[in-house]
C-alpha cells in the first residue's frame, strides 16, 4: 500500500473505543500516513496519549484539559501537564478551549480561566495550541486576543465564519477541517474551507467521532483523513497529492518539533 503524504492533526486514539483494534489500526496508519497526533482531553488521557507518542514513531502528542473534562480537573493539574511539556514527543497544549454546549459541569468563567491558563503556559514552554471552540467563537476571541498573544494554534474543526477565519489567520494561526466538510449540512464550513490560503490549512479526523460522508454515524479513524483531503482538493480545484503535501508541511511548520523526529 502506498503510503501518502498525510498528516491528521487531530486523532484520539487513546479512548477506550480503540481498545480492541489499535494495535492493528496503528499499524496501519504507520504503513500509509505520514503521521497522527493524539490529543489529551485531561491529565490521564495526556499521559495516555505521551505513551502511544513514544510507542509509535508516527504518533505525536499533545496534553491540555478539555472543557468538558472541568469536573474531574483542577488548576493543580496544570503543573502536571506542564511536566508532560518537557518530553520531546509532546508537540502541543491541547486539546484546550470552549464549549457552549456541553457544559452543564463546566461553568463559561471556569472554562474561560482554564483556557487563558493553557494559553499562558503554552507561551511559556513554546508550543502551540490545539483549540476546542463550539458555540462560543466569541469568548474564544476574547479570550486568545487577552491571553495568547505571541502564541501560536489552530482551531480544531473550524466552524465559525469568516471575520473569525480572518482574524486568526491574521494572527498567524491555523484551522483543522475534518469529517464536517463533508457533510451535506456543513454549515458553511466549505465555503470557509473554499476561500483559507493553503499554507493555513490543516486535515483531521477528531477520530472516533465526527466521520466523514459516507461513514457518518460510524466510527471514525485517522485513514479517513485521505477523504476529508480527497473533497478538499475537489472543493479547492486541486489535486488531492498537492494539498496533502500542503497540509503536512503546515503541520511541520506549526508544530516545529516535527521536524526533529
Amino acid at each position: 500500500m502506498e503510503k501518502l503524504p498525510l498528516f491528521d492533526t487531530h486523532a484520539h486514539l487513546d479512548v477506550e473505543e480503540f481498545d480492541a483494534d489499535r494495535e492493528e489500526l496503528l499499524r496501519k496508519i504507520g504503513e500509509t500516513m505520514a503521521g497522527i497526533i493524539d490529543p489529551g482531553c485531561d491529565l490521564l488521557s495526556s499521559k495516555k496519549a505521551a505513551a502511544l507518542a513514544h510507542q509509535y514513531p508516527f504518533v505525536w502528542a499533545a496534553v491540555g484539559i478539555h472543557p468538558e473534562e472541568l469536573g474531574h480537573s483542577s488548576f493543580d493539574q496544570l503543573k502536571d501537564i506542564e511536566a508532560l511539556c518537557a518530553d520531546p514527543r509532546v508537540v502541543a497544549i491541547g486539546e484546550i478551549g470552549l464549549d457552549y454546549y456541553n457544559d452543564e459541569h463546566s461553568p463559561h468563567p471556569l472554562q474561560q480561566e482554564y483556557l487563558a491558563r493553557q494559553l499562558e503556559l503554552a507561551r511559556k514552554v513554546g508550543l502551540p495550541v490545539i483549540i476546542h471552540d463550539r458555540d462560543s467563537h466569541e469568548d474564544v476571541l476574547k479570550v486568545i486576543r487577552e491571553a495568547g498573544q505571541g502564541v501560536r494554534g489552530v482551531l480544531h474543526c473550524f466552524s465559525g465564519d469568516w471575520a473569525m477565519a480572518e482574524e486568526v489567520l491574521a494572527m498567524g494561526w491555523y484551522l483543522g477541517f475534518g469529517g464536517t466538510s463533508t457533510f451535506k449540512n456543513d454549515r458553511g464550513v466549505r465555503s470557509i474551507l473554499a476561500r483559507v490560503p493553503e499554507d493555513r490549512i490543516l486535515f483531521e479526523t477528531d477520530s472516533p467521532y465526527m466521520a466523514p460522508v459516507p461513514y457518518r454515524g460510524r466510527r471514525n479513524n485517522p485513514l479517513y483523513t485521505a477523504i476529508v483531503a480527497e473533497r478538499a482538493a475537489m472543493l479547492r480545484g486541486t489535486t488531492p497529492e498537492n494539498i496533502m503535501k500542503s497540509s503536512t508541511k503546515n503541520a511541520e511548520t506549526l508544530f516545529f518539533r516535527l521536524k526533529h523526529a
